[in-house]
Formats: structure tokens, sequence, C-alpha cells
């Protein structure tokens, strides 16, 4: 899943893509690299980002949308948002997923929408909003917690109707840098649940905090935790860097290819 960010604030690159020629050929470039998907938000989730009003993340996303499904008519594309109209909006616009970072918590219309539509819904593990989410980090038991919210979760879309659920167990939201490495360490816990599984690591700062960097210059720590989370059982890599993760990938599927009982 490669990203297309249409944020001036994002952490890594926010304002990079703000004109439409920039963003077409970015697009452009990720499905030559192999992409599968390509994931739009225009609603910044770092920490402490911005909030911003519905009508603004319509105005950020839909032309841009419009204009990538008609540049790229085969393209399969996911709408990074928490707002049940604007996913609504946006898969009448040729969107076929949408990536929700709250799970429905931040509108309660969200559950309801996605089943009625019937579309792909990824969600992600998080408390709180973006903006106070990183001093809601005390628990008990990370994983079994984690496990639990999506279990209630999946059970209250499946009374809905909905299909297909995928599992983001939000790497770098409400969680310390500790914690983000037992995450990703125990990540193959969430099999039990019995859904594909998203990782999204890239460039985030749990890897360039700890090695003293900085986000630009985490690429290789990336491709690294997109190794390890991959071993660990996740189906989807949501990243900046779409060759170097398909890459990744290739050699995985050569190593499992090789060695069938891993």
């Amino acid at each position: 899943m490669g990203i297309l960010n249409l944020t001036p604030d994002s952490f890594y690159d926010g304002g990079k893509y703000n004109s439409e020629q920039l963003i077409l050929k970015h697009v452009e470039n990720m499905l030559i690299e192999g992409a599968t998907f390509v994931d739009i938000g225009a609603y910044s989730s770092r920490p402490k980002a911005t909030h911003i009003s519905e009508e603004e993340e319509r105005a950020r996303l839909l032309p841009v949308l419009e204009r990538v499904m008609k540049q790229f008519p085969d393209i399969l594309i996911s709408i990074d948002t928490f707002r049940s109209n604007i996913a609504a909006e946006s898969i009448a616009a040729g969107a076929c997923m949408i990536n929700d970072i709250s799970a429905g918590q931040m509108d309660k219309n969200m559950f309801g929408t996605v089943a009625r539509l019937q579309v792909p819904y990824l969600l992600m593990h998080m408390r709180g909003t973006p903006q106070t989410m990183q001093q809601q980090t005390d628990y008990n038991d990370l994983v079994k917690e984690i496990i639990i919210y999506f279990s209630e979760k999946i059970f209250e879309l499946r009374k809905l109707g909905l299909n297909d659920i995928v599992l983001d167990p939000g790497f770098g939201f409400s969680k310390t840098l500790k914690q983000n490495y037992e995450l990703l360490a125990k990540l193959d816990l969430l099999s039990c649940l019995e859904l594909p599984i998203l990782a999204g690591l890239s460039r985030k700062s749990m890897l360039y905090k700890f090695l003293g960097t900085n986000a630009e210059q985490a690429l290789n720590a990336t491709t690294v935790a997109n190794t390890i989370s991959l071993q660990k059982g996740a189906s989807i890599l949501r990243v900046h860097d779409v060759k170097e993760a398909i890459e990744t990938i290739r050699i995985m599927e050569k190593i499992k290819d090789e060695s069938p009982f891993l």
C-alpha cells in the first residue's frame, strides 16, 4: 500500500505533493514500482496534528481522488479518513477501501456506512485522537488489550454484515517507544483474530528516534521493520517507499518458496 499524503503537516512528506503534476507523477511511480493499493489521506494523524474541518478535508481530497481515478482508471484506492461522509463520497467517486485510524470511535456512523457500502474496511488501534493519543499509553497488557479491542470491533462489524476487515495494530498511535517494539515482537499473536494484518511502520519515529536519526534517514530501518512484520504474519505493508517494500516482499516470498515449512 503506497502512501499519498495531501496534508501540509504530515511527519515525513507533508506539503511535498502540492500540485496536480507532482501528485500524478508520485502515483504513477508507486504503480510502476508495484503498489497494489494507493492510500490517499487529507487529514494528518501525526501526534498533536492540527485538527481540520470536514469541509477542508473534503476540499483537499475529492478533487485529487477524481483526477487520479481519471488518469489511472484501474487503480485501487484506499481512503484514509475517520469521517463517514468523506468515506461515502470517496467510494462514490471511485475509491474501493476505507482506512480508519479511529476504528469508528471518532464518527459513530462509520461502521454503518462501510457495512452499507460493503467495501473493505481497515480499522486501526488507537486511543483518543491524534491530538491526545500520546497521553493515553497506560496498559496492563498491551497486546492482550489490542486483541480485545479488535475482537469487540469485529463483533460489531459482523453484526452489521460487513465481510472484508483488515486490522492495523497502530504502530506509533497511543504507544510509547518501548510499547511499539513490544508490539512488533509479538505481532504474530494477532493471528488469533484470523484477519489480514497491515503493518504501518514506514519512517516512523519509533525507528528514527531509537536510532538517533530522522524520518529522511529511516529507509533502512523501515526495511528491517517491514521484514520483521512479514515474518510475524503481516499481509500488507503501508509505505512511503514502494520499490524497497516490494523488494522486501519478493525476498520473503522466495525464502518461503525454498523453505515451505516456515
